[in-house]
């Protein structure tokens, strides 16, 4: 599904700023509190949009391994091996802003929006075309590995795990190098990959709300550098 363009529709260069920011706050070791506003702020172009379902299962990841760290900590004491469950919610609670930052990024933003936004920041085309690619492959791999599961269904199955691996892996990676193939010929013989001045049929501008999804997105990380 493409991302659609609606009133809440923002620059990919300001999802791009709160990428950046969610990776600045990982490395700053921000407090939870912090954290969580961040969190639901980077949710906010995925909840804006067709992808809110994604949007609210993120969040309620994140607040769920929150709940895990709270209901743990009183118990570590009497039960210590109840600390690695803590520390592991508290690692994934440290990266799922990024996640949710990156998926706010690339599952509503248009490929054509991202190559104009990064041909405006004057990225080299050795970094945009691999990038447009991976926009392209993990929904197609997705779409695959369905398919593969469907057919399995449809045959029977079998009830060896390690044998139902093997029939969806080998599959599943046969038809990766395919897909990769077939998406790079396609980015570069639509220009992607060519010298001189190019044109898009994109028409990008940052707007009032990009200017405040930006402040909106430092603040978190102000706040991480000065409490």
């Amino acid at each position: 599904m493409l991302a659609s363009r609606g009133p809440l529709y923002l620059d990919p260069r300001t999802k791009l700023a709160m990428v950046v920011s969610s990776n600045l706050l990982m490395f700053l070791h921000a407090p939870a509190s912090i954290e969580a506003v961040a969190a639901v702020l980077f949710a906010v172009p995925l909840l804006a949009g067709p992808r809110r379902g994604t949007g609210v299962r993120m969040l309620g990841l994140y607040f769920g391994l929150v709940a895990v760290q709270f209901a743990v900590a009183p118990l570590v004491g009497a039960l210590p091996w109840l600390h690695l469950l803590g520390a592991t919610a508290a690692a994934l609670c440290m990266m799922l802003p990024c996640m949710i930052a990156g998926l706010s990024a690339v599952l509503t933003t248009r490929p054509g929006d991202f190559v104009c936004a990064m041909r405006r920041m004057h990225v080299p085309t050795v970094v945009v075309v691999p990038i447009v690619v991976l926009m392209r492959f993990f929904p197609t791999i997705r779409h695959d590995w369905r398919q593969i599961r469907h057919a399995q269904r449809l045959r029977g199955g079998t009830r060896n795990p390690l044998d139902a691996l093997d029939r969806t892996l080998v599959p599943l990676l046969m038809n990766a190098v395919t897909v990769a193939q077939d998406l790079t010929v396609a980015a570069l013989t639509k220009g992607l990959g060519a010298d001189g001045p190019v044109t898009s049929l994109a028409q990008l501008r940052l707007r009032l709300r990009d200017a405040v999804a930006m402040a909106l997105c430092a603040v978190p990380v102000v706040l991480a550098l000065f409490l």
